[in-house]
């Protein structure tokens, strides 16, 4: 049976072999075995259901817990052919009783339904009429009362296995389980330890950092501005958190949704539906949101806040790069932020062993923001202390990416001003005590007579913050729990009064992209984009990521050659890849023509896309002949503008519109762009603002 297994794999799935812990995962399955699979997110976990499905007579019941992956991974099972249908509260009774009828008469491979329709003795019975061959519990940490994410209905599903006519072979898979989570998932499903293959938890795509003691918006402002072309989600502990996060992100110009519970189910559909269909980048959601969504591109996760425990971390972190691609899991931290998850623990109605429990989850998350050892270990550890490394080289704690500045001077100017305010004053007070603020409540108590007034004069009010943020970060100030938190000296505080500690402050080096640009790449990304609108299917469901990136690297211009792509098997090829094959071809072919414009001449790079300009090509035609991005050539135009080449600015930009740029220029200088740029409008872009300042200089 496993031969016949990896020719389905190949067939439908595109993959010549199995990933680490499938193969053993599925044969144990096939050979009849409860069995339970302890994969890291990313790792496969519904390929070992999915293609025993295709191998066993009768059904596969697979119980999930949200509606948003049984529609993923139905499409995805729709488009490679396999019949499969879901049944949840998204659906009429009519539809519900016409899906039953047809899998009673075996009309379906999979049967995707939710865990809460196993409380209606009805749907039951109409379960034992149906072949049921083989039961597969995803997320299945939510059966156990010690996971991070326990479900009440999960608990009906022994109930269900008991109750039907036949002996299913039951199967459970989970990204996040702890030993003692693992053994409560065997005991209440039937699985003997032998059966348990845990295939481990390292994610090596998904590099870990974590910021502490910075702004957090503008640190996320930053962040999203440089990765603008990849899709992300902000996570942020409480609905105002998120809608903050949201308006800010929007006033900055970017594609960004919220998501939580205080929203419509409408509204929260409407906005998951465009992430999935990458018509929207950027997510900011409380954790309601993410939960086995199957979105393969996902680039970038940032928590806002600090969770619970550190489950609900991974979980949350690894719906980065399900498709193997290099990722990123960032996590803002401030110590404030263990406020919130302390309150959330004593307003439950958990019992008092409970509440300890989940006391000591949290310490290991806060433990986690403080080590100074490698955050991907600290994680390995925690889940199966068998899995220890010393380094990782993909972390914020191993590769080195922050340098150390010496500021004992201004931390002691801080720390002194702290004291000299008699500690009863909040952030802002004492940064603009520091800065020498002329402001009236500043003058009215007489600060401006302080020794520390106007110290740190030289900087901004924002930079004066971000240091004393730092400073409670690291234990030298501690804030209040009052409504409006004052700032208290520690006893860490003593020694660099003293002159006796330095205080070290780390700098993080600048962001880098995550995903280096490549032009076949972005195009068949646009191309994938357009051929999922006319097919109504998420964008990752025709063609993950990987696949389209080793695509761009290969170059593939046969059918032979597309079938060695990762992803893209017969029925696949046949429906999607001959198509994009088509558009590789075409892009060869302008490759080979960009080659002889570049061997005809000897003018730079920059001349030939001006000389091409002046035979009336436009931009896109420029950069589409010479394989380059439109910016490129934006910039080619610029430089040869600079270099005094004639140009027709007629042809980019408007007499209105120069004439603003040229008055803003007068206002504010033309020495840095930025602050230029922000004093125009909107629609008028850097290019523009850049042909207007090398022409008036010609």
């Amino acid at each position: 049976m496993l031969e016949e297994a990896e020719q389905l794999l190949q067939e439908y799935f595109g993959y010549s072999s199995f990933r680490k812990g499938q193969q053993e995962i599925i044969g144990n399955i096939l050979a009849g075995n409860n069995t339970l699979g302890i994969m890291p997110t990313g790792g496969g976990k519904s390929i070992c259901f999915q293609i025993p499905s295709l191998c066993l007579a009768g059904i596969t019941l697979v119980i999930s817990p949200l509606i948003s992956l049984m529609k993923d991974q139905i499409d995805s099972l729709n488009a490679l052919g396999i019949a499969a249908t879901f049944i949840n509260s998204s659906l009429s009774n009519l539809e519900i009783k016409e899906r039953m009828a047809k899998t009673c008469e075996g009309q379906y491979d999979l049967l995707y339904i939710a865990p809460e329709r196993l409380q209606s003795k009805e749907f039951i019975a109409q379960l034992q009429a149906a072949d049921i061959s083989l039961i597969a519990v995803d997320e299945s940490h939510c059966i156990s009362s010690w996971g991070h994410d326990f479900r009440p209905s999960y608990r009906l599903i022994p109930k269900l296995i008991s109750n039907l006519s036949n002996q299913s072979v039951v199967t459970a898979f989970t990204a996040t389980a702890t030993k003692e989570v693992r053994m409560d998932i065997s005991d209440l499903l039937g699985i003997e330890e032998e059966n348990i293959y845990v295939t481990g938890f390292d994610r090596p795509n998904l590099k870990f950092n974590l910021i502490s003691g910075e702004n957090k918006k503008d640190f996320i402002a930053e962040y999203v501005d440089i990765n603008q072309d990849d899709a992300g989600i902000i996570y942020a502990a409480t609905r105002k958190e998120v809608d903050q996060v949201t308006s800010f992100l929007k006033q900055k110009g970017f594609s960004v949704g919220k998501y939580h519970a205080g929203l419509s189910n409408q509204e929260r559909r409407i906005v998951q539906e465009k992430f999935i269909f990458d018509e929207l980048k950027i997510i900011v959601a409380t954790n309601a949101f993410g939960m086995g969504i199957d979105k393969s591109n996902v680039r970038y996760v940032i928590h806002h806040n600090l969770p619970q425990t550190l489950e609900d971390y991974y979980q949350e972190a690894g719906r980065a790069g399900r498709d193997g691609e290099p990722s990123e899991c960032i996590l803002l931290f401030h110590p404030a932020d263990m406020r919130l998850p302390k309150f959330f623990i004593e307003e439950s109605n958990l019992t008092p062993q409970l509440k300890e429990r989940r006391y000591q989850k949290l310490q290991k998350m806060i433990d986690y923001c403080y080590t100074s050892k490698c955050l991907r270990g600290f994680i390995l550890n925690y889940f199966d202390n068998q899995q220890l490394i010393a380094g990782c080289d993909n972390c914020s704690n191993c590769n080195e990416e922050q340098e150390l500045v010496d500021i004992t001077t201004e931390a002691q100017q801080i720390l002194s001003c702290v004291y000299k305010t008699d500690q009863r004053f909040g952030i802002t007070t004492v940064a603009c005590v520091l800065k020498g603020s002329k402001r009236q409540k500043i003058l009215k108590l007489g600060f401006d007579q302080l020794s520390t007034y106007g110290l740190l004069r030289k900087h901004t009010i924002k930079e004066i913050k971000d240091l004393i943020n730092f400073l409670i970060a690291e234990g030298y100030i501690r804030l209040t729990n009052s409504k409006f938190p004052v700032t208290k000296l520690t006893a860490k505080a003593k020694p660099v009064l003293a002159g006796r500690e330095e205080v070290y402050y780390k700098v993080r080096k600048k962001i880098k992209r995550i995903t280096s640009q490549n032009s076949l790449f972005s195009i068949l990304r646009e191309f994938r984009m357009k051929l999922a609108k006319k097919e109504d299917l998420p964008p990752y469901v025709i063609f993950h990521d990987s696949t389209l990136k080793e695509m761009a690297h290969q170059k593939p211009l046969t059918k032979e050659a597309m079938l060695e792509i990762k992803g893209v098997g017969p029925i696949k090829f046949q429906r999607y890849g001959k198509h994009f094959l088509e558009k590789i071809k075409k892009f060869a072919l302008q490759e080979t023509a960009k080659q002889e414009v570049a061997t005809t001449t000897d003018n730079p790079s920059h001349l030939i896309s001006y000389n091409l300009l002046q035979e009336g090509k436009t931009l896109s035609e420029i950069a589409n002949l010479r394989g380059l991005a439109v910016t490129t050539v934006q910039n080619h135009l610029v430089r040869s503008l600079r270099e005094g080449f004639d140009l027709n600015l007629d042809l980019f930009i408007s007499q209105e519109k120069r004439g603003l740029i040229k008055s803003k220029i007068k206002e504010v200088g033309a020495e840095r762009l930025k602050p230029l740029k922000e004093a125009l409008p909107e629609e008028i872009s850097y290019f523009q603002i850049k042909l207007v300042i090398f022409a008036n200089n010609n």
